[in-house]
C-alpha cells in the first residue's frame, strides 16, 4: 500500500447510524489512566447485587461510542443485569497498543493497565462480580482482547475475539496500526509458530502465573483480506497450548450456514468459528457471546 493512503483496516468499521441497544454515556474519573483512554458505558438503572461486566474493545480507527452502536450488548443489559463498558484509545490511529512492553506487561503503564483500572473501578463502584468479568473486541480490539487475557488472566472469566491475531504477535513492533507497525508479517499471516512457541508469548506477558486462563471464543472469516485468515489457526494453536487442550471435532453450519464451529476439549474452554465467505470483520454474534458469558 502506498504511504499516503491509510490501510483498509483503519476504516473497516464505519459509524453505525442507529444504535442497536441503549444509549451509552460518557464516564470520567474511573481511575489511573496512563495512556489517555476515554470511556462510555451503559449502566442499567436496576442492577443485581453483584452484576457482570462486559468490556468491549473497538477496531482500529474506531471508538467506544461507535462500537456500542455496532453491537447489541446494551440491548440485553437490563434483562441480563450486567454493565457494558466501551473504552476508546486515541493513540496510533485509534488502534490498541498491542506492541509495546508497557502494554505487554501486567501493570506496565500501557493501554492494558488503563483497561484493567476500568475493571477495578467497576468492581469498586458497582460491586461487580469478579467471576462475571468479560472482554471482547473486533480487529485491533480482538488483538487487545487476547492481550488482556494474557496480561490479566485472573481478572476475566471469558472472552470473545473477532478477526484478530495471537497475543504477542506484534510484540516489539514499531506500532500497532497498519500505518506504524513496520513488520506486517502478522497481518499477512506469515507469522507461523507451533502451539508451544505461541504459548511462550502468553507466558512472557505474565511470567510465573500458574492459574487458569479465560474461556475463549475465536472468530475469523476465510475471505478476510485485511488480517489473514491464517491467524485463526495461529490463535487457536496459542490458546489450546496454553490451556492444554486438543482439537476434538468440527461442527458445520453452526451457529449459522457457512460457519464451522471448531471444538477443543469438551467445548467449554476453547471454541473457534470459521466463517466461509466472510471478510473483515466477522459480525459480532452478541447472542452467542452472551451465552458463552452465561449472561
Amino acid at each position: 500500500m502506498s504511504s499516503n493512503r491509510a490501510p483498509s483496516y483503519t476504516r473497516c468499521m464505519s459509524l453505525a447510524s442507529l444504535s442497536n441497544g441503549q444509549a451509552v454515556t460518557s464516564i470520567t474519573d474511573w481511575g489511573a489512566n496512563p495512556t489517555g483512554l476515554e470511556l462510555h458505558g451503559y449502566i442499567p438503572s436496576s442492577l443485581p447485587a453483584k452484576p457482570g461486566v462486559i468490556l468491549a474493545l473497538h477496531p482500529c480507527g474506531g471508538s467506544g461510542l461507535q462500537y456500542s452502536r455496532q453491537t447489541k450488548y446494551t440491548a440485553f443489559a437490563d434483562k441480563g443485569g450486567f454493565i457494558t463498558l466501551f473504552p476508546s484509545t486515541k493513540n496510533d490511529y485509534n488502534c490498541w497498543d498491542v506492541a509495546t512492553n508497557k502494554s505487554l506487561t501486567r501493570d506496565g503503564g500501557g493501554d492494558s493497565t488503563g483497561l484493567s483500572n476500568i475493571i477495578k473501578w467497576a468492581k469498586s463502584k458497582y460491586n461487580a462480580d469478579p467471576a462475571k468479568i468479560f472482554v471482547t473486541g473486533s480487529s485491533s480490539g480482538c488483538m487487545m482482547t487476547n492481550i488482556m487475557c494474557a496480561t490479566y488472566p485472573d481478572v476475566f472469566a471469558a472472552s470473545s475475539c473477532y478477526s484478530g491475531m495471537p497475543a504477542g504477535c506484534l510484540a516489539g513492533a514499531s506500532g500497532s496500526s497498519p500505518i506504524t507497525v513496520g513488520d506486517r508479517r502478522c497481518e499477512q499471516g506469515k507469522m507461523v509458530k507451533t502451539g508451544a512457541e505461541w504459548a511462550k508469548e502468553v507466558q512472557a506477558i505474565y511470567p510465573g502465573y500458574n492459574g487458569t486462563y479465560p474461556k475463549m471464543l475465536i472468530w475469523h472469516g476465510d475471505a478476510d483480506r485485511v488480517i489473514s485468515y491464517t491467524n485463526l489457526a495461529e490463535t487457536l494453536k496459542q490458546w489450546s497450548a496454553v490451556k492444554g487442550l486438543s482439537f476434538t471435532k468440527n461442527i458445520t453450519n453452526t451457529p449459522q450456514a457457512g460457519y464451522t464451529q471448531m471444538i477443543y476439549g469438551d467445548g467449554t474452554e476453547l471454541v473457534g468459528y470459521s466463517a466461509a465467505g466472510v471478510g473483515h470483520t466477522v459480525p459480532v454474534h452478541d447472542d452467542i457471546d452472551l451465552k458463552w458469558f452465561n449472561l
